[in-house]
């Protein structure tokens, strides 16, 4: 029996991710133009939704359990601090903010971002609350 809650918070997190790639796009960060950063972008993209698409496929029959998606959550949430919260960040919520000519945009572009990253908590706390309590896969 899979949890119900958790697919859903999956398939949240995938459209929300679709939704900061998009953001990406937006923002000029991702090009379409022939590069090898264009090229290793949507590799990345490929690889990373690829990577989603199996691994719930594997929950789903059975294959992979809480402590996967507690963990990939986690690894989430740290390179989401990394990248757009901490000290080192490239791209701070000011940037992506500031990036979009109307203020409603930016918000927007933030908030989906800060979603997100209260997403990829719920899932790893949830995940792990499952896998703690030996719920099975």
């Amino acid at each position: 029996m899979r949890h119900k809650k958790l697919v859903a918070l999956v398939v949240l997190l995938i459209a929300l991710s679709l939704g900061h790639d998009f953001d990406h796009l937006a923002r000029g960060d991702i090009r379409w133009q022939l590069s090898p950063e264009a090229a290793l972008s949507a590799v990345i993209i490929l690889v990373k939704y690829g990577f989603l698409g199996l691994a719930l496929f594997f929950y789903l029959k059975n294959k992979l359990g809480p402590l996967f998606w507690a963990i990939g959550a986690g690894i989430g949430v740290a390179l989401g601090w990394l990248a757009h919260f901490s000290p080192f960040s490239y791209e701070t919520p000011q940037d992506i903010y500031r990036a979009y000519a109307t203020p409603a945009a930016g918000w927007l572009a933030v908030a989906s971002l800060v979603a997100l990253m209260l997403v990829l908590i719920t899932i790893a706390i949830y995940a792990e609350y499952l896998w703690a309590r030996g719920i099975p896969r």
